[in-house]
């Protein structure tokens, strides 16, 4: 699919499409964790987000940020104008969960994985938050 923003033509192929990836309105694993479906180790939630640890973590402090309501953030790359707020306030929850965990004095990493060659494995954006050692560079 070629061509921004996608027409609509292209906008209804890809909600044909069966592939979080591809079309940004299907549920993922972390829709479930928002509803509750599935639990947790909640570490921070408000109205628009919620933190919560990671479930394979890459250094001893690992949690991710999410939007609760998706609203087509399968990835990044998707962000529309209108969630500019929203991607802040996702940011801003970061380093302040970060605080909360002891983050502050010594420094964290954010990391956002988009698509394919960004590694991205749950198509919901999420913040990777890491911390708690002295962290490599360059990641990958």
């Amino acid at each position: 699919m070629s061509g921004f923003p996608p027409d609509e033509a292209q906008l209804a192929e890809q909600m044909k499409s069966s592939d979080p990836a591809i079309n940004p309105s299907l549920p993922t694993f972390f829709d479930k964790l928002v509803s509750k479906e599935i639990p947790s180790t909640i570490i921070y939630e408000d109205d628009q987000c919620m933190a919560f640890r990671d479930i394979n973590p890459q250094a001893p402090v690992h949690f991710l940020v999410i939007p609760k309501n998706k609203d087509g953030l399968n990835r990044l790359s998707n962000a529309r104008e209108d969630q500019s707020m929203l991607l802040g306030h996702l940011l801003y929850t970061a380093q302040k969960v970060a605080k909360q965990e002891g983050l502050q004095p010594g420094g964290f990493r954010v990391v956002i994985n988009d698509g394919a060659e960004g590694c991205q494995s749950v198509y919901h954006l999420h913040l990777h938050v890491i911390g708690g050692r002295q962290l490599g560079w360059p990641p990958g």
